[in-house]
């Protein structure tokens, strides 16, 4: 099929690059031209394990191209997905001016009958809006040309998001048209060999199920992170508690690590968004909301153990944290609602220094916090800990796993490692003349 994907962020240039890998003509567009001209290059602006090799060859066996004119893009296309950035307001709500912008270009610019596919996360309804300002710009522009507007989610884990796209667990189409569904189901069948994964439901319902199962994940990391702050005022440990409760097939393994909270471009926002629709139509979403506020205290938790540890040596200001990791989650270079930039905040308000390494995240971490003097974001992870008082781990990268002990013992000032992901033993770590503070235990 040829296609037309708006937008080459996270979604959209996985979805562009899988579509492609399975023989579609993909065109990809995007309003900015750099963009663009270092994708035709072969340059990724995003980090995603697995994502440049695969844009690479699509690119370079011409069914993978990139454009700046929506028209160019929308050319004999049989569905164009709309996959832009629909960013928070300060209320929580989310912004579909992207969307609106995107989808009204389409009502001008399509020559053709249109499948109209929303694949952005978009609060319930948005694809009703969608289809009106479709419309709307067809009747300002004397046309009449058929089309169908269909919600159809991702649910990909940054980091493993190639991964996510070529084996998914299920295929959302939410739309009432047969013929619709039938080509949905054409599309993704390259990615369903196994059994059938295409589940159509209508609009509104497969817009809510993408907020259902991110807030449904988002609060059993909150659940966990309650449980372990207990666990830690009652002499339990939660890792014992964590194998204990996922050890019940009704509850599972998965999502219930205790660490920093969550973070990134999803869950955060997400959350937030179905508060905000639920308050709009008159429910009150009491869980939501405590799901929120405890991910957003345990974000500050670590800062706090470090500023209370500190408190009896003459306080935190003065001294140095070298902190490993500064992306949200490890395998990605993202930043956004990062708990590594919450820690910085609260503990240099207290006047406290900070040398952070981050093995993907540091460029952009450097511009990001270069107007705050008391950071410095270093090249290599051990020059991070020369001159600090102590090490927190922030994310979990797998280098930090395993890291030689002598050496960070012998760099530190202080022998204490603040371990935000649990990572280390505290029965190894006592033995080797650590003070150790992690989550839970």
């Amino acid at each position: 099929m040829r296609l037309c994907i708006v937008g080459t962020g996270y979604v959209g240039l996985v979805s562009a690059a899988c579509f492609a890998e399975m023989g579609n003509d993909v065109r990809c567009v995007d309003v900015n031209p750099d963009i663009v001209t270092n994708l035709t290059k072969g340059v990724i602006h995003i980090f995603e394990p697995g994502l440049d090799s695969l844009v690479t060859r699509n690119t370079e066996q011409g069914r993978l191209t990139f454009t700046t004119d929506l028209a160019e893009g929308l050319a004999g296309a049989v569905a164009v997905f709309i996959c832009v950035g629909t960013p928070s307001r300060d209320d929580g709500s989310c912004d579909l001016s992207h969307i609106m912008t995107a989808a009204r270009d389409v009502g001008r610019l399509m020559t053709r009958p249109l499948v109209i596919i929303d694949k952005s996360t978009v609060p319930v309804g948005t694809a009703d809006a969608v289809h009106a300002v479709v419309v709307e710009e067809q009747d300002r522009l004397g046309k009449s040309i058929p089309f169908n507007v269909v919600s159809n989610p991702e649910f990909l884990k940054e980091g493993d998001a190639v991964n996510d796209f070529m084996k998914p667990d299920r295929v959302i189409v939410g739309t009432d048209n047969a013929e619709v569904a039938d080509m949905l189901r054409e599309l993704y069948a390259p990615f369903a060999r196994t059994r059938e994964k295409l589940i159509v439901t209508g609009v509104r319902s497969a817009e809510m199920i993408k907020y259902a199962a991110n807030c449904l994940l988002a609060a059993k990391i909150s659940f966990i992170n309650e449980i372990a702050n207990i666990c830690e005022q009652v002499g339990a440990d939660v890792r014992d508690v964590r194998m204990g409760i996922g050890a019940d097939h009704r509850i599972g393994p998965h999502f219930i690590y205790p660490g920093l909270g969550y973070g990134g471009s999803c869950f955060p926002k997400d959350v937030r968004a179905l508060i905000h629709t639920a308050k709009d139509v008159g429910v009150f979403p009491e869980l939501l909301m405590a799901v929120d506020a405890v991910n957003n205290r345990q974000k500050k938790y670590m800062a706090y153990k470090v500023a209370e540890y500190f408190e009896p040596l003459g306080g935190a200001a003065g001294k140095t944290l070298a902190l490993w990791g500064l992306a949200f989650k490890a395998r990605t270079d993202d930043l956004r609602e990062s708990a590594a930039l919450t820690i910085i905040k609260e503990l240099t308000d207290r006047g406290m220094y900070i040398k952070a390494y981050d093995p993907v995240a540091g460029d952009k971490a450097r511009e990001l916090l270069q107007d705050n003097n008391l950071v410095t974001v270093v090249d290599e992870q051990y020059q991070a800990l020369e001159n600090a008082d102590a090490l927190l781990i922030a994310t979990e990268w797998n280098q930090f796993r395993m890291p030689d002990f002598d050496r960070i013992k012998e760099s530190l000032s202080l022998p204490i490692i603040f371990d935000g992901r649990n990572l280390y033993s505290a029965k190894y770590l006592a033995s080797c003349g650590f003070a150790y503070f992690c989550i839970g235990r």
